[in-house]
């Protein structure tokens, strides 16, 4: 089963920010290396980290004329700040990678959701 797994920032200090420049070198390096890890195991498809959600553009249609609001559609700490795909034998094992995602530990959840496969 194909799973997409949806990084939810919270409040999880990332770069560059003044919560990312208070974390010591090795609480950093925890996160890169952690990140680095998840990337090489074996099913995983990296994404990329997105800027921040005060750059995001909001985009709808109504009555046929597009109407575009700076910003995130939902709420910042409920901002997606990035995102993965991982081919796993089951739920549990796509829940086990994502227990070992910084940000679930650091403020923020990550969410997993099955893709439908045709």
């Amino acid at each position: 089963m194909k799973y997409m797994l949806l990084i939810h920032q919270g409040t999880t200090p990332t770069p560059p920010s003044a919560e990312w420049d208070d974390l010591s070198a090795e609480e950093k390096g925890a996160v890169y290396t952690s990140y680095r890890e998840i990337n090489e195991t074996p099913g995983v498809t990296a994404g990329v980290q997105m800027q921040p959600p005060a750059t995001a553009t909001t985009v709808t249609v109504a009555d046929g004329e597009t109407l575009t609001t700076d910003g995130p559609f939902a709420e910042v700490k409920e901002a997606i700040g990035g995102y993965l795909f991982y081919e796993a034998e089951d739920l549990d094992a796509a829940i086990a990678l994502a227990a070992r995602i910084p940000a679930a530990r650091m403020g923020g959840a990550i969410e997993v959701r099955p893709l439908v496969e045709r």
